[in-house]
Order: structure tokens, then C-alpha cells, then sequence
């Protein structure tokens, strides 16, 4: 059973940066796409930004644009999100979320991916 590992949130004021990091357990995952969700308290979880293993190709929704990347080490199997320009409604835990294979779903869809993290917590103070 592939295991998401999650790293790197916590607490930073308004303006400031963070990088989280995801890996997958296993060295032999086939990963076809990788990405970030968030879910903040009473909301649904919702897309962040998505990575397309083979080609890089990346996807982001509109609130991060131009603030926030996606990145990924292939060999050892991590996906990394950097997280600057941080504002108080950027607080969430973030879910790392892996899709195995291809399917029809838009990469912003969770149907997409078969794998989840536990979560971390972003916390973004004014």
C-alpha cells in the first residue's frame, strides 16, 4: 500500500513563505500526476495545484496563481509545494494526493487521485 508522507507546514505571518513536501512511500509508484488540495475549517476540500509526472505540465487554481509552485524530484519520488506571498485565507490543512494512472477526470477533480496524505496544517496569521 503506497503511503503519502506530508512535511513541512506550520505557522507564518501574512507575507511569508513555506515549503511543503510530499513522498511516496514506495520506489516502484507509478505516479501518472500529483497534487495539493486544502481544506479550511467548514469548507469543502478544494484544487490548489496539480503536476503531471512525465512532462511537468502544471496546473493551478486562480486563488494561487503566481504565488505558490509545484515542483517534483522524480527519483526520489517528492512533490514539493512552494508557498510565498502567504495570506490569512491560505490557512488549511493541505492534502498531498496521488493519481496512479490515467483517468478522464480534470486534474482539479479529487476523483482523479487514488492516493491521500494524512495532511498538514497551514496556519497563516494577520
Amino acid at each position: 500500500q503506497v503511503q503519502l508522507v506530508e512535511s513541512g507546514g506550520g505557522l507564518v505571518q501574512a507575507g511569508g513563505s513555506l515549503r511543503l513536501s510530499c513522498t511516496a512511500s514506495e520506489r516502484t509508484f507509478t505516479n501518472y500526476a500529483m497534487a495539493w488540495f486544502r481544506q479550511a475549517p467548514r469548507n469543502e476540500r478544494e484544487f490548489v495545484t496539480a503536476i503531471r509526472w512525465s512532462g511537468g505540465n502544471t496546473y493551478y487554481a486562480d486563488s494561487v496563481k503566481g504565488r505558490f509552485t509545484i515542483s517534483r524530484d522524480s527519483a526520489k519520488n517528492t512533490v514539493y509545494l512552494q508557498m510565498n506571498s502567504l495570506k490569512p485565507e491560505d490557512t488549511a490543512v493541505y492534502f498531498c494526493a496521488a493519481a496512479s494512472r490515467y483517468s478522464s477526470f480534470p486534474y482539479s477533480s479529487r476523483s482523479m487521485y487514488n492516493y491521500w496524505g494524512q495532511g498538514t496544517q497551514v496556519t497563516v496569521s494577520s
